[in-house]
């Protein structure tokens, strides 16, 4: 099953992909957020959808993030080998996690927005986990029994912020429009090997990346699990496995994002998304 919501910006109703079409079910679901997924929602929903008949949703309409926004955004830096190599990074002994904002959490469509007195902004295509039960101290064997499904997210990076300011990579993380998630969210029945999956990802046509998940260096339920040891995983939260090689920083010289440009990505069984590059203002 494959899970969307759509509406404008706050007012977003859930819905799913069925067939090439999209569907409203704001009368069977609230949401899909916490309570929906802690409490067994995409059973309850698949159990709904055999009786009900479905009204389209107008092909108009905002695609919106297929989620509602999580308690967090947990990502992990340099698990691909070709994109450590290429950023002359070291192979990690244990993975590297950080955080992104929720207020960059962003539908699979809209802008990216340059921050304000960014030089550096760049794109990371991403496999992206959605949690589904509580879950702290998990066992890696365990680990796959947490998972709702997977998404596509963007992991939008300011490199001056992140590698340049001091600290930790948050900074460069978390800006407005940084967590472009989507279309869908497919449930994890769909998708026989999570580890086999091709993802891409072109600025103005050009591909840039060109990966597949086999090249991952800590697999997602030693992610899960890992992570599980360090912080309590809630319902509808999202962890973001990493990225192959392929971003702007790993070019020579550097290649980042400006005004106007095009950045299409996508992953094997979860769809693509598109974003058109806009500079930050006030009335952004």
């Amino acid at each position: 099953m494959k899970l969307i919501r759509f509406g404008t910006i706050g007012n977003e109703k859930p819905g799913i992909h069925l067939d090439g079409a999209n569907y409203d079910v704001s009368a069977l679901v609230n949401d899909y957020d916490e309570h929906f997924f802690a409490n067994n929602g995409i059973q309850n929903l698949r159990k709904q959808l055999e009786q009900k008949k479905l009204s389209e949703i107008p092909e108009s309409s905002r695609i919106a993030t297929p989620i509602a926004r999580p308690s967090k955004i947990i990502c992990v830096g340099l698990n691909y080998a070709k994109h450590a190599k290429e950023t002359n990074a070291d192979i990690p002994k244990e993975p590297i996690i950080f955080m992104k904002a929720t207020t960059s959490f962003s539908g699979p469509f809209d802008h990216i927005i340059i921050p304000k007195n960014s030089v550096k902004t760049d794109w990371e295509v991403e496999l992206a986990i959605v949690i589904e039960k509580k879950a702290s101290y998990v066992e890696v064997e365990d680990a796959m029994d947490c998972i709702a499904g997977y998404v596509l997210h963007n992991d939008i990076s300011e490199r001056a912020f992140q590698l340049e300011r001091g600290g930790t990579w948050d900074k460069g993380k978390g800006c407005d429009s940084f967590a472009p998630i989507g279309p869908w969210m497919v449930t994890k029945d769909e998708i026989s090997d999570p580890h086999q999956l091709h993802l891409w990802l072109s600025v103005n046509g050009k591909i840039m990346q060109d990966g597949n998940t086999d090249d991952l260096i800590f697999n997602i339920p030693f992610l899960v699990s890992y992570i599980s040891q360090f912080m309590t995983l809630l319902p509808g939260d999202i962890i973001s496995t990493g990225t192959p090689a392929g971003v702007g920083l790993g070019f020579t010289p550097n290649i980042f994002l400006k005004e106007g440009d095009i950045v299409e990505l996508g992953i094997e069984g979860l769809g693509s998304s598109k974003q058109e590059v806009i500079a930050y203002s006030k009335t952004v």
